[in-house]
C-alpha cells in the first residue's frame, strides 16, 4: 500500500522542543516548517497522531471545493467544539448539515439581509459612541461589544437586556478559551476532566441555552413580528413542512453567536490598526463615504458606493484572516499532484500562510487595498470555500464596511503601540490594540 513518504515530516522531537512557544503562538513554528520543507509538510505530534499542514492554495481549493465530497471536518469541530455549541451549521456533518444549510440559507440572502441593516447600523452607532478621544485606548473591547450587539440585535431586535447580553458574551468567550486549552494541551486531558474544568464550561453553555430558550419562548408568546433573524429561523420549514426542533434552533443560535461576533470583532480591530499605517487610505475612505451618503437613499445602495472601503476590509482579512486554519479529513484515499493521502488523513490548511504567500501576492506583507479593486483572487479564503463557505459572509461584510465607514467618518485614527500583535486561539485574535482617536472637525 502507498504511504505519504512524498510529504516531508517534522519530527516529534522538533515538535516537543517548540511545545511551549506553540502554546502561545503556533504560527512562527509553522512558518519555519513551510520555509524549510515546502508548501505541504507532516507533523508528528505523538500519541500516534500526525497532521498534514499545507499552504498550497490549489490543494485547498481541491479539498474544499473540487473534491469536497471526499472530505469532512475534523473532530475538533464535529466533537470538541460541538460539545459546547451543539450540532449546527458550523459543527454538523453529512445529511444533518445539508438539511440545515438548505433550511437556513434563505435567511442570509442579500434581499433578506437588507431588512436587517437598520438594526446593524443602530448597534454600530451606539457602540462607537464608547470610543474615547485624544487618549490611547484598546479598541478591541469596543469592537467585541459592537459585533456581539450586532448579532443580538439582528437575532432578537431589542428583546434582550444588557445583563443577559453580558452573560451570553462571557459564556461564549469562556467556552472558546477552554476549548483552546484542550486542543493545545492534549496531554492534560485527564486533568481537565478530573478537575471539573470541562464540566464547569458545559454547565455554562447550559446556562446560555436556558437564556436563549426563554427569549425564544417570549417571542412565540408575544405573537409580535420583528422580522429579525429569529423570526426568519422560526418561520423556516423543511421540505416536509416541519419547523426546526427547539434544540436544533438553540444550537444554530449558539453557533451564530460564536461565529458571528468573534470573527468580525477580530477583523475590525486588525483593519483599524492597519489604517493607522497610511493616513491617505483613511482620507480616501472619508471622501468615498461622504460621496456615498450624498448619493444614496438607503443602506444597501450606500454599501454599493463604498467599493474602496470594502477593498480595505478585504485586504485586512487577507493579512489577518480570523479563520486562519481550515481542517479536513478525507473519507477515502486521495491523491493530489503526486502526493498520496490515505483515508483518515488529518489536513490543516493555513489560510494565514496562503494569504501571505509570495507566489500568489505581490508585496504580500504590505497593506494595499487597491489590489482588491482589480478583481477577485483565487488564492483568497477569508470565509472558506465551496459548499461550506461561511453562510454569514455577506452579513459580516456589510457589518464591517458599515463600521469602517462610520468610524472613519467620525475619527482620524493614530497608532498607539505601533506593532500589530496577534493571539491565535480558535480564531486569530488581536492583542493590545492600543490606538488613539481624534474627532474630525
Amino acid at each position: 500500500m502507498k504511504d505519504t513518504s512524498g510529504i516531508p515530516t517534522v519530527s516529534r522531537l522538533e515538535f516537543y522542543k517548540s511545545a511551549a512557544s506553540i502554546l502561545k503562538n503556533p504560527l512562527p513554528f509553522h512558518n519555519r516548517n513551510f520555509q524549510k520543507y515546502g508548501d505541504t509538510f507532516r507533523l508528528n505530534i505523538g500519541f500516534g497522531r500526525k497532521i498534514i499542514f499545507s499552504r498550497d492554495s490549489g490543494f485547498a481549493e481541491y479539498v474544499l471545493q473540487k473534491n469536497q465530497r471526499n472530505y469532512k471536518k475534523s473532530e475538533i469541530q464535529t466533537q470538541d467544539m460541538a460539545k459546547y455549541l451543539g450540532h449546527g451549521l458550523l459543527t454538523a456533518e453529512g445529511e444533518l448539515w445539508k438539511k440545515q444549510r438548505k433550511l437556513i440559507q434563505p435567511a442570509f440572502h442579500k434581499k433578506q439581509l437588507a431588512g436587517l441593516l437598520d438594526k446593524v447600523q443602530a448597534a454600530i452607532t451606539e457602540e462607537l459612541n464608547k470610543i474615547r478621544t485624544n487618549a490611547p485606548m484598546d479598541i478591541f473591547p469596543v469592537f467585541n461589544d459592537l459585533a456581539f450587539q450586532t448579532v443580538v440585535k439582528s437575532l432578537f431586535s431589542s428583546a434582550v437586556g444588557q445583563q443577559e447580553i453580558n452573560r451570553l458574551q462571557y459564556i461564549t468567550e469562556a467556552a472558546q478559551k477552554m476549548l483552546v486549552r484542550e486542543l493545545r494541551q492534549p496531554y492534560l486531558s485527564w486533568y481537565f476532566r478530573l478537575s471539573g474544568k470541562i464540566q464547569q464550561h458545559l454547565d455554562l453553555t447550559d446556562e446560555a441555552r436556558q437564556i436563549l430558550t426563554r427569549l425564544i419562548e417570549e417571542r412565540k408568546k408575544s405573537g409580535k413580528r420583528e422580522d429579525d433573524l429569529l423570526d426568519m429561523l422560526l418561520d423556516a420549514r423543511y421540505e416536509d413542512g416541519n419547523a426546526m426542533s427547539h434544540k436544533q434552533l438553540v444550537d444554530e443560535i449558539l453557533i451564530l453567536f460564536t461565529a458571528g461576533h468573534e470573527t468580525t470583532s477580530n477583523s475590525l480591530t486588525f483593519i483599524t490598526q492597519l489604517l493607522t499605517r497610511d493616513p491617505e487610505i483613511q482620507e480616501k475612505i472619508f471622501a468615498e463615504v461622504k460621496a456615498a451618503k450624498e448619493n444614496s437613499g438607503e443602506l444597501m445602495e450606500f454599501l454599493r458606493h463604498c467599493r474602496f472601503t470594502q477593498a480595505v476590509v478585504e485586504e485586512g482579512m487577507r493579512l489577518y484572516p480570523p479563520v486562519y486554519f481550515i481542517d479536513r479529513v478525507n473519507l477515502e484515499d486521495d491523491e493530489f499532484e503526486g502526493k498520496f493521502y490515505p483515508k483518515g488523513s488529518s489536513l490543516l490548511f493555513s489560510i494565514y500562510e496562503i494569504h501571505r504567500h509570495p507566489k500568489h501576492w505581490k508585496d504580500p506583507e504590505q497593506f494595499l487595498p487597491e489590489r482588491f479593486l482589480e478583481g477577485k483572487y483565487a488564492n483568497y479564503f477569508p470565509f472558506g470555500a465551496g459548499p461550506r463557505k461561511c453562510i454569514g459572509n455577506n452579513f459580516a461584510m456589510y457589518e464591517m464596511v458599515m463600521t469602517v465607514a462610520e468610524l472613519v467618518s467620525r475619527y482620524k485614527i493614530e497608532a498607539g503601540t505601533g506593532e500589530i500583535k496577534i493571539q491565535p486561539l480558535i480564531t486569530l485574535k488581536p492583542k493590545n490594540a492600543i490606538l488613539q482617536f481624534k474627532l474630525r472637525k
